[in-house]
């Protein structure tokens, strides 16, 4: 009797085992054509923000072109963690995309020579280097050492610093505690122009500055207003000191686990996405500013060139301890 028992327990785990091997975990299996696919998209922005507007045209798309088959719940908010927490979050596969940018460093240095200040001066050398071949290399870079594919870049204007006072010239800025990503190419060159830049996590920034902890932050103009920076800061000074991107990133594991025409879906609604994304920042940002200065924001328009002159001494340096290469590849694209 008990050799007929302990005969059935071991059937059953056998069973079990066989049946754990089989691939019934969607996880660990390839999908199908037509199969029912949800994914999950997330960004630290409030859903008033362009960044949200560019997430519900990537699902709309994808859910389009699949003929509903495949679907993006979006999560805006920082809901599933900050940059950090979703980009590690795509390397292990539980998060399927997320709108990250300079977090990115953390697993591939080179992505950081695009945060230098004043290195890209203006959209036209932004575009040649981040829409180019250059872009491409890094993203390939990226997708190498991190697990996490660059589907997209999209554009988010140049970067500007608010703070309670007026920032005009470069004496303005020393000691200032300004906010920063954790990104130490924009560390090195804050601290190479005076001030004091600290790091903080985006969803900290409102309550930072309206208790002081900081006294400045540096963001493109739409971002400023998703995150209500106005209301707790008085000016806007005009340094155009980075002209800005976000990628649309996706996890390898979950690529890697879609078909050729899903793989293909995903790529096709990115570009539309970003297509409708880079027109609606050009289109909205001088209407958020005018809203901003309605509301009280005073807007300066400071010594460029002074600031300018004393980042780019900290660009090589920097570039060193990097890619030398690559910042000379930039530089030469640029022109």
């Amino acid at each position: 009797m008990k050799k007929l028992l302990y005969g059935a327990l071991l059937l059953i785990l056998i069973s079990a085992v066989l049946a754990g091997c089989s691939g019934g975990d969607s996880k660990g299996s390839k999908a199908k054509d037509g199969e029912q696919v949800v994914l999950k998209l997330g960004h630290i922005q409030s859903e008033s923000d362009l960044w949200h507007e560019g997430a519900l045209k990537f699902k709309e798309e994808v859910e389009k072109l699949s003929d509903g088959s495949m679907t993006v719940e979006i999560y805006p908010n920082s809901t599933l963690g900050g940059d950090r927490d979703m980009a590690e979050g795509m390397q292990m596969g539980t998060i399927d995309f997320a709108l990250i940018a300079g977090v990115l460093s953390n697993f591939e240095p080179s992505i950081q020579l695009l945060e230098l200040p004043y290195l890209l001066e203006n959209e036209e050398e932004y575009n040649k280097v981040v829409h180019g071949e250059v872009g491409q290399e890094i993203a390939d870079r990226v997708l190498e050492s991190s697990n996490i594919r660059i589907l997209n870049w999209w554009d988010r204007g140049p970067r500007h610093v608010t703070a309670n006072k007026p920032i005009e010239t470069l004496e303005d800025v020393k000691g200032l505690k300004i906010r920063i990503p954790e990104i130490k190419a924009m560390e090195d060159t804050w601290n190479a122009m005076g001030a004091a830049p600290t790091t903080m996590a985006w969803n900290e920034v409102y309550t930072g500055l309206e208790q002081g902890t900081i006294e400045a932050q540096e963001n493109p103009i739409p971002f400023t207003y998703g995150g209500r920076i106005h209301e707790v800061q008085k000016y806007l000074s005009l340094t155009a000191h980075k002209y800005e991107y976000v990628t649309l990133a996706m996890s390898e594991n979950t690529f890697s686990k879609l078909t050729a025409e899903q793989q293909e879906i995903i790529k096709k609604a990115g570009d539309a996405a970003t297509e409708f994304e880079n027109n609606l920042v050009k289109e909205e940002t001088g209407k958020i500013l005018e809203k901003m200065k309605e509301e009280g924001l005073q807007v300066v328009e400071p010594n460029v060139a002074e600031f300018a002159e004393a980042a780019k001494a900290a660009h090589e340096k920097f570039a060193k301890t990097v890619d030398i290469d690559l910042y000379n590849k930039i530089l030469e694209a640029k022109k």
